[in-house]
């Protein structure tokens, strides 16, 4: 008779991991992806973080910073350590909507029927540099708006679904404005983040000059894929955000705004117009980004105040006076957020 093989034993159930191990994981893989990041770019340690806390969030960047300060190179970098789909797009006077969205092309099959095709532009990627953004006029520049905001796109009665995660990360040089149009405030609150990147230190400058000039090619390894990162996204949504830190956000947006009575002298006397609830939103995700890249799960005061001035700075208008005093609008929210105290703590 065939000997029977022994009954195979049965699998034990595999523990699902708390969040405390996903996110102590998760910071290890941050890690990585600035350590592959930085063999590219030298310094930018800010830059770097924020653009990471708005891809986390599904947010969108706007770079700020004069030539040559490596922004699309940062963003190609970065796109080249996520293993997704990237796009660049050059902002030109001459550029149409169709150019960023894609168009309907007349086909005609073997039998000689008609039919319209929708042929996909570069708008349909998973990270989408759009590189000058200032230098195309508002027409094109609007046909970003419905993919920033609703992650689809809408040509002709058809309206089709950007692919996930979806990013846009544009560019602008702030000191060039001739031949710009700049973005109107609609489509500026749109972005999470605006970062501003400035000159490197000394020391820095020194490692750049010697890392670019030499022949050597340097390589750097996909971290994460798109579906990786849309299960990261679901886990920092998942981090606690208590009651108290809600109450703060809204008292420091709410003090943004000059007609409101919580504001203080200054912001009424500075400010023509402040940021809006959108603005709360994106402080909340962009401390949760934070806390959950150090590992913790749970946001705290100190990580809504270093995501305040990428977030705030280009919802505040300020007026002539602010202007003729030198005051930035780095300054002013840098100023409000030393103004504005954290709530009591309710005792039971």
């Amino acid at each position: 008779m065939p000997s029977v093989p022994p009954p195979t034993p049965p699998v034990p159930p595999q523990k699902s991991r708390n969040l405390a191990d996903l996110l102590q994981e998760f910071a290890q893989q941050r890690k990585l992806m600035q350590e592959e990041l930085q063999k590219i770019i030298v310094g930018q340690d800010d830059v770097i973080e924020q653009l990471f806390a708005a891809i986390f969030t599904r947010g969108h960047c706007l770079l700020e910073g004069v030539p040559g300060l490596a922004k699309t190179l940062m963003v190609s970098t970065l796109s080249r350590i996520l293993d997704v789909n990237f796009k660049r797009i050059q902002f030109t006077p001459d550029l149409m909507p169709s150019d960023i969205t894609g168009t309907n092309v007349l086909d005609e099959d073997e039998n000689g029927h008609r039919n319209f095709r929708f042929v996909e532009g570069p708008i349909f990627a998973n990270i989408l540099l759009a590189d000058e953004i200032n230098r195309t006029p508002p027409k094109t520049q609007s046909a970003l708006l419905q993919a920033m905001q609703e992650r689809e796109v809408t040509v002709g009665q058809n309206t089709y679904t950007l692919p996930d995660p979806f990013f846009t990360i544009a560019t602008q040089n702030p000191i060039e404005q001739e031949g710009t149009y700049p973005l109107p405030e609609a489509q500026l609150d749109r972005f999470m983040f605006n970062i501003k990147i400035d000159y490197p230190t000394q020391e820095e400058e020194e490692r750049i000059l010697s890392q670019t000039t030499r022949s050597e090619k340097v390589e750097v390894k996909k971290i994460l894929s798109a579906r990786a990162i849309s299960n990261i996204q679901k886990l920092v949504n998942s981090v606690a955000v208590s009651q108290y830190i809600v109450k703060y956000v809204t008292s420091l947006v709410r003090a943004t705004r000059p007609k409101d009575e919580s504001a203080p002298p200054f912001i009424r006397d500075l400010v023509d117009w402040g940021a809006g609830p959108r603005a709360g939103q994106f402080l909340i995700q962009g401390g949760k980004a934070i806390a959950a890249m150090d590992g913790r799960f749970a946001v705290a005061i100190e990580d809504i105040r270093r995501v305040a001035v990428p977030v705030l700075r280009h919802r505040l208008s300020v007026n002539f006076q602010a202007q003729a005093e030198g005051m930035t609008n780095d300054a002013i929210v840098q100023r409000l957020v030393g103004a504005i105290p954290a709530p009591p703590i309710s005792k039971f």
